[in-house]
């Protein structure tokens, strides 16, 4: 998987950002990172100005057993730091694989199953071995920034093994959980973390390359930091930083697809009167939210697809059909007299017209910015990609009563060039661009930039 590849279809990131770009991922990487303990203490560092009192802070033997480590320069203690906890993770995935997945297989007593086995670990073992190899690369390096840098680019494609790790993980946990309620299964991993030592039980240690790999382009930053922009081997740097936030990304887009594909296939089996064809042929399911509209007594549930707008009445449990419109048939009216209404209907048949109301601007926020986008790429004319990115960007320039429908786009950008559209403020992207190309061109735009980004990255929106 090369650094362009893997951001198709993904919205572009600003390097300055980095940090937050696996925000869906908060809720499984709580416990404290390798990066969370590197940033800290060498920002501790920076702005003491001192060589080695606040690094007593990392509680990292590699860093406080010598006293020749305090003659290190910044950058030295950073790249010493990147390769000591491989080293520390490399150890923490081996215990997994030979104290608690070998012991496994090696008892036949025990009442585990291939199949909960196989979602209990998943391919752990993939990645200690991929892990392993990549500590002999650093080690090797004798702690030249570039020389790591270059390890991780030259690894790049063999990253994509953490993707199917990371989306097992939720089976993981829900495998683990179910040993735990067995007595015999619960010592077995209690009498396992006692024999090897263990401080923390073997949750802890499956969620570790969950963590590891979305830190990669943090600690690597590090490196760049501090890296002499003139000097030879800063492109190298630059490269690897872009590879593992790319890896990121690809993971964190095909959890969401996973997550979204899970999600549709719910919703088909708890909808009641939908005679229309299977909900997958609509393409990825975009957003779901719960409203309420006008002149209707109960709220409705709306699910956006690629191709289709679903609406539906909650019974209990299970979605009962009311209505639908085609992407390319829809027509959003907003008003500014209520900040959290808008108007969706059939631009051929006005009568089915549903008068929404977001329970915040955000959220109204949302839904508006993917309709739009959803009516322009199911317009069956060609609409010139510059009027694309100009019509999503005028959210502040609508007038009072703003109709946005397939037809007036169509009428509203036919006799103009796209040279001459006009531009509004910073210029969105869907499609993907070399990823180093991206990360420069963002950079300089701050935060306007990135609010647009998170604006095309909202995860599904479950509104009870």
């Amino acid at each position: 998987m090369s650094s362009s590849e893997c951001l198709v279809n993904q919205p572009p990131i600003s390097r300055t950002h980095a940090g937050h770009i696996m925000e869906d991922w908060n809720d499984v990487a709580q416990a404290p990172a390798e990066a969370t303990l590197l940033r800290t203490g060498l920002q501790h560092n920076a702005n003491n100005n001192a060589s080695s009192g606040p690094w007593r802070t990392l509680k990292s033997p590699t860093l406080s057993s010598s006293a020749s480590h305090s003659k290190l320069s910044y950058l030295e203690r950073v790249v010493l730091e990147i390769v000591e906890s491989e080293r520390m993770y490399v150890r923490d995935l081996r215990s997994i694989v030979e104290n608690y997945l070998g012991k496994i297989i090696d008892t036949q007593e025990l009442l585990l199953r291939p199949e909960q086995v196989s979602a209990l670990f998943g391919n752990i073992e993939d990645i200690y071995e991929l892990n392993s190899e990549l500590l002999q690369d650093l080690d090797s390096c004798h702690n030249d920034p570039v020389a790591v840098a270059r390890c991780f680019v030259d690894r790049s494609q063999d990253f994509d093994i953490y993707t199917q790790y990371c989306n097992n993980y939720p089976n993981s946990v829900a495998a683990l959980t179910e040993c735990m309620r067995h007595k015999q299964l619960a010592k077995f991993f209690r009498e396992r973390q006692e024999q090897i030592r263990h401080s923390l039980p073997l949750g802890s240690y499956l969620l570790k390359p969950v963590q590891r790999i979305l830190k990669y382009h943090l600690l690597l930053q590090e490196i760049a930091k501090h890296f002499d922009i003139e000097e030879d081997g800063y492109e190298v740097v630059e490269e690897a930083i872009d590879t593992m936030t790319c890896v990121a990304w690809y993971i964190n887009d095909m959890k969401r697809k996973h997550e979204h594909a899970v999600r549709l296939q719910e919703i088909q089996s708890l909808l009641i009167n939908w005679k229309g064809p299977d909900l997958t042929t609509y393409g990825e399911l975009v957003l779901e939210g719960t409203f309420r509209v006008h002149r209707v007594k109960n709220e409705r549930t709306f699910f956006l697809f690629d191709k289709i707008l679903l609406i539906t009445k909650k019974r209990g449990d299970h979605y009962v059909y009311k209505s639908h419109i085609p992407c390319s048939s829809l027509m959003l009216i907003e008003s500014t007299r209520d900040s959290l209404c808008f108007t969706l209907t059939h631009y051929k048949h006005n009568k089915q017209q549903y008068n929404i109301q977001a329970k915040s601007g955000e959220e109204k926020r949302v839904w508006t910015h993917h309709i739009k986008r959803l009516i322009l790429e199911n317009h069956h004319a060609i609409i010139p990609q510059k009027a694309k990115e100009a019509i999503l960007e005028m959210d502040s320039y609508y007038p009072p009563r703003y109709k946005y429908s397939p037809e007036r786009l169509k009428k509203s950008w036919s006799g103009q060039p796209a040279e001459e559209i006009p531009q509004h403020g910073r210029q969105g992207r869907r499609q993907s661009e070399p990823t180093k190309q991206i990360l420069k061109q963002l950079s300089n735009r701050g935060q306007g930039t990135q609010r647009a980004t998170r604006i095309q990255t909202v995860p599904v929106s479950r509104q009870e």
